[in-house]
């Protein structure tokens, strides 16, 4: 068989197999969705007790959190995009406690926050340079200034191990703007009571368990905007 009799009768046999599976297509035509579909709805009991639930992460047991002692409002939740930016962006609106991942499809991934003196401290646009599963905490030295007896975990001496009394929890996300470190971070927390609250430090904090979800949804280098 030559080369193009042999190409003939592929092709040949691939539309007979092709129109074989024809009855199975609801419609010659159907239309093909832009972005995949949504639900746009608050969690359901079940999916909050298995979102809220205990973890296992990086050997590390992180207990399940009462949700139902917070503002239903900041539970992690996919919502309509209220802020036009473009998909893949992280978004802090920090007088509302919100952050936002912006998706394809006009919906975001809203998760609540509590903000610190170091979250007001910045705002305006830059980039996530550096995220960090299970990061040491290295207090900035006006801190330790403020509360000396923070200074065993200066950067001078290391900082604090990773584990589930760190204050930076089971995730960072470090944010660059031109180049320079801003200081600002988005990171988890143990404390769940500070959601949604402006505590006395501390820059942007979130529930463990939605720091992680916020980790795997946001990419390196991806562009974040900070609203005051």
């Amino acid at each position: 068989m030559t080369l193009t009799s042999r190409r003939s009768f592929l092709l040949a046999a691939a539309s007979m197999a092709l129109a074989s599976c024809s009855t199975s297509v609801p419609g010659r035509y159907a239309p093909v969705p832009v972005a995949p579909r949504r639900p746009i709805e608050p969690p359901t009991l079940a999916e909050l007790e298995v979102m809220y639930g205990p973890v296992e992460d990086g050997g590390f047991l992180i207990p399940a959190i009462p949700f139902q002692e917070i503002d239903p409002q900041f539970y992690r939740q996919r919502v309509l995009d209220p802020t036009g930016e473009p998909a893949g962006t992280v978004v802090v609106d920090t007088p509302k406690r919100f952050l936002y991942v912006i998706e394809p499809g006009g919906t975001a991934m809203r998760y609540g926050v509590g903000i610190g003196r170091e979250g007001f401290a910045w705002q305006g646009q830059g980039i996530i340079h550096w995220r960090q599963a299970w990061p040491r905490w290295k207090p900035p030295n006006e801190m330790v200034a403020r509360q000396p007896e923070l200074a065993k975990y200066s950067i001078e001496n290391g900082g604090m191990e990773p584990g589930l009394k760190n204050p930076l929890g089971a995730r960072a996300l470090y944010i660059f703007q031109n180049g320079q470190d801003t200081l600002y971070r988005l990171h988890g927390n143990p404390e769940w009571r500070s959601i949604g609250k402006a505590v006395s430090s501390g820059c942007v904090r979130l529930m463990n368990q939605d720091v992680i979800d916020l980790y795997s949804r946001v990419k390196y280098h991806a562009p974040i905007v900070v609203y005051q």
